[in-house]
């Protein structure tokens, strides 16, 4: 699945030194670039990139205080005015991070248990500067990087929210930032089919899996949250997902290869334009129940699950029935 990649000019922001504060044992420590960017005088940036550069190598950063050219771009991001008033957001809003913390330790805890091999040991914050919603969260095969300027959204009306649309800046809340961590853990580890173009009904399982992950670690978690609906979303899927299935069925949509056909069902969108006053990403809700009823029925292990790139057997095994 899709897999952030930080270029140079991300990099232009994030994440923090380790704290040396003692956490409780379920916390993952968190590595704030951002705080190492934006804490550290203009003057000084170079050599303190220097003497962290070992914390913070990794492929999902690019960082070369080495490079004359990148220290000039990285050092005009720093100082820009806006740049630090969206880190002032950041620390006012999410301080020292220690609820995110202790739930994403506790949730990686859960993961590894489940999926042995699945063992995230860093985890980085930064400022992307991008504000592109699709930036944040990337992962690699064991290590997590979050975009912070992506969760204080709301935060930036006086900036005209840098253009984001609304339905986005309600997702750009704090509360959905550990089950995205999950969502994009899971995204990673997804099998994805490698000889045949992906149908409407394998972006639906595929997006289901990571869902059904997501509330095996987070156990107690909103179904809004992780589905980054609003409530009224969430009331309108209950009441409406035997009417979106015989949508999809009617329209012989399931089998669909052609994703300029289907891409407003999965895609981040105020609304999914096939249905008057409906949530977004229908195909996503479904695709969690057809694969929470094919775990409930085979006793797979999520190994297993992410592994399985047949979505018709697990639509077939999962004996779906959406709820009337």
């Amino acid at each position: 699945m899709k897999r952030i990649v930080i270029s140079v000019v991300a990099i232009v922001g994030m994440a923090m030194l380790t704290s040396c504060h003692h956490t409780p044992a379920e916390a993952v420590q968190l590595h704030r670039f951002d705080q190492v960017l934006f804490e550290t005088p203009v003057e000084q940036l170079g050599a303190k990139l220097q003497e962290v550069k070992g914390e913070y190598a990794t492929d999902l950063l690019n960082i070369h205080p080495e490079d004359a050219g990148f220290m000039q771009m990285l050092t005009g991001f720093v100082s820009d005015p806006t740049m630090r008033d969206i880190y002032r957001m950041v620390d006012s809003v999410l301080g020292d991070m220690k609820p995110q913390a202790e739930a994403l330790g506790a949730a990686l805890k859960r993961a590894e248990e489940l999926c042995p091999t699945m063992r995230y040991d860093k985890v980085y914050t930064y400022l992307s500067g991008l504000f592109d919603y699709n930036m944040r969260v990337g992962c690699n095969s064991h290590e997590l990087i979050i975009s912070l300027d992506q969760y204080v959204l709301p935060c930036t009306e006086r900036y005209g929210y840098f253009g984001s649309p609304l339905f986005l800046v309600q997702q750009s809340r704090p509360e959905y930032m550990v089950a995205d961590c999950m969502t994009a853990i899971a995204r990673e580890h997804i099998a994805i089919p490698q000889d045949r173009e992906m149908s409407l009904l394998d972006y639906m399982v595929s997006e289901g899996k990571a869902i059904y992950f997501a509330q095996k670690v987070l156990p107690g978690t909103p179904d809004s949250i992780l589905m980054r609906y609003t409530e009224a979303q969430t009331e309108w899927m209950e009441e409406n997902e035997e009417h979106v299935w015989s949508y999809f069925m009617q329209n012989k949509l399931l089998y669909e290869t052609d994703y300029m056909r289907f891409h407003n069902l999965i895609d981040d969108a105020p609304k999914t334009n096939a249905f008057k006053d409906s949530s977004p990403r229908t195909t996503d809700y479904i695709g969690w129940h057809i694969v929470s009823q094919y775990m409930k029925n085979t006793g797979s292990s999520l190994t297993d699950l992410f592994a399985e790139t047949d979505a018709q057997k697990i639509l077939n095994q999962s004996n779906y029935r959406p709820k009337r």
